[in-house]
């Protein structure tokens, strides 16, 4: 519910703190007192347009706070906690709003959009007035309306939960088959080019031998002839190296000197033994075989040819040959796929026929049901002449869709005879928030925001009407909290709480002011709203017993 609201610099108020308590609370005051300001404070809080013109003269800014207990609104914390905002039992709505025409929302702190504030909004509070803030006119709430009533938002769900996966099949499907004959194309052109490279068999490090090979095999006389002539120059040099070393053998050389000289000589010799068994054995390895250079040659114009055909480097073939078939697997699984979503598609549409012919059944119940029991409410409420409807609408499509098979129109006649057309283009204010409030006590009992806002509910009516008026907005708010804009002394009499707004004037500005009254305050303000500025103690004595009968 609303539990307090702040406004600095707004309109003619300079400062304004205001706590609200369970129940019913009027508000009312002299004509331009500025009753209804509150209720255009805490609609901005709820995502209303500002208008820069509303800051209150002189100053560069205003600022209004709504704070609500949400600890009964499991709908308000869920809200709140998937967006990671929730801190406790309350939420604080801000607006600020500043004289260059700028304006930024907060919720619990952190900045948000006023679309945020609004859909936050719509768990926490309704304001029924005549002006475009008023959610019943809206499809979505009167279906809601009619399947809370029924109570059956489990089946709504259900059907909304299938359709939604029906939608989500069908779209996945017509991206599968609307690519069919693309991808078909496809993947023949795939299985070709994997074929290719299967016949290729193309093995981790084959390549990097082939050319190591080709390369040797190309140029094996050149490498026999070096190494035969290398041959030479090594025996050469071992004879040479092993004829020094027995001239220095001998008693005539001694010393350090020439003893390091022959080890070095002998090293030498071995050495050069070394490498000449080394080149024999290369030279063994390398042969003239044109016939296998051939192969090689061919084998690597095979994969060079492929690598150009797929515009990779050769040692990328391979990596090329797993996309591709990686690709050509995901096709073919698709037809699989499409397959799947057929028989899905079929399982979903006849669980949806069956829940939503249920649907519908009910809804036409409960639609019945909801204008008889509205209608007697409206007749209480000067409104005789009134004809209310609940259309059920067909929607065009059989496909199955969230809400079900139909569409939900509230509709309704004030002139005998004329056609029933929708709320927002028949009714005029003051009858749209009776219509509104009489809905409201029939639905009470299923589906009740938590706080209610009524601002001149009783605008055309008086007398034993208006009374009706208080007493449904007392017992509606048996089940919810109720603030109430009047004019009607019969309607404020029935309040739990009163708060009276009253304005004062000097030569350099206007101001207005809110004060919560006692109940003697109270008696005094209904008996001015009987009898005008003079009081006498013949409207005390009817106000008092007004306030007396309400149950204060």
């Amino acid at each position: 519910m609303l539990s307090h609201i702040s406004i600095q610099n707004y309109t003619i108020v300079e400062s304004l703190e205001m706590e609200f308590a369970p129940g019913m609370t009027v508000i009312t005051g002299e004509t331009g007192a500025g009753k209804s300001i509150m209720l255009d404070a805490l609609a901005l809080c709820l995502g209303d347009r500002a208008d820069p013109k509303a800051i209150r003269p002189g100053n560069d800014r205003a600022e209004i706070a709504a704070g609500f207990d949400i600890s009964n609104i499991p709908k308000a914390q869920e809200w709140l906690r998937s967006r990671d905002l929730l801190a406790g039992d309350e939420v604080l709505l801000r607006r600020v709003v500043t004289a260059e025409g700028r304006s930024r929302a907060y919720i619990n702190g952190s900045t948000s959009t006023l679309q945020d504030c609004s859909a936050l909004g719509e768990h926490l509070i309704d304001i029924h007035s005549q002006h475009a803030h008023q959610s019943l006119l809206r499809k979505p709430t009167q279906r809601a309306l009619v399947d809370a009533f029924a109570g059956h938002q489990r089946l709504a769900t259900e059907i909304e939960t299938i359709a939604s996966s029906w939608l989500r099949d069908k779209h996945e499907l017509q991206l599968l088959t609307s690519a069919q004959d693309e991808q078909a194309a496809r993947a023949q052109l795939l299985g070709y080019q994997v074929d290719e490279m299967n016949e290729l068999a193309l093995a981790e490090g084959e390549l990097e031998k082939l050319e190591l090979e080709h390369k040797q095999l190309a140029n094996a006389e050149d490498i026999l002839a070096s190494v035969h002539e290398s041959l030479t120059l090594c025996e050469a040099q071992e004879a040479g190296t092993r004829h020094a070393l027995q001239l220095l053998d001998g008693d005539t050389h001694v010393g350090k000197q020439v003893q390091d000289v022959r080890e070095l000589l002998d090293s030498a010799a071995i050495q050069i033994n070394e490498a000449r068994s080394e080149l024999q054995a290369y030279s063994d390895s390398v042969e003239l075989d044109p016939e296998r250079l051939d192969q090689v040659q061919r084998r690597l114009e095979s994969i060079y040819a492929i690598a150009r055909k797929h515009r990779v480097q050769p040692e990328q073939l391979t990596e090329k040959h797993a996309t591709l078939q990686e690709e050509l697997d995901g096709l073919t699984g698709s037809g699989e796929r499409i397959g799947e979503l057929q028989e899905s598609l079929a399982a979903l549409a006849s669980q949806y026929q069956t829940a939503a012919t249920k649907l519908t059944k009910q809804r036409q119940r409960a639609a019945k049901k909801l204008v008889t029991q509205a209608t007697t409410v409206l007749k209480t409420l000067a409104m005789e002449q009134c004809v209310f409807e609940i259309a059920l609408l067909p929607r065009t499509s059989t496909d199955p869709h969230p809400q079900g098979r139909e569409d939900v129109e509230f509709l309704i006649s004030t002139n005998p005879g004329a056609p029933t057309q929708p709320l927002g283009k028949i009714a005029s204010g003051g009858e749209l928030s009776r219509i509104s409030l009489a809905i409201q006590v029939v639905t009470a009992n299923v589906d009740t925001v938590p706080s209610m806002v009524f601002d001149e509910v009783d605008v055309g009516i008086g007398g034993a009407v208006a009374e009706v008026v208080g007493k449904l907005l007392r017992d509606l708010a048996g089940k919810a909290q109720v603030l109430c804009v009047t004019h009607l002394p019969q309607v404020a009499a029935q309040g739990h709480q009163h708060l009276q707004v009253s304005k004062t004037a000097s030569k350099s500005n206007v101001s207005t002011s809110l004060r919560l009254l006692d109940a003697e305050q109270t008696v005094q303000e209904v008996a001015r709203m009987l009898g005008g500025v003079k009081i006498t103690d013949q409207s005390l004595a009817h106000a008092r017993e007004m306030v007396e009968s309400a149950g204060l």
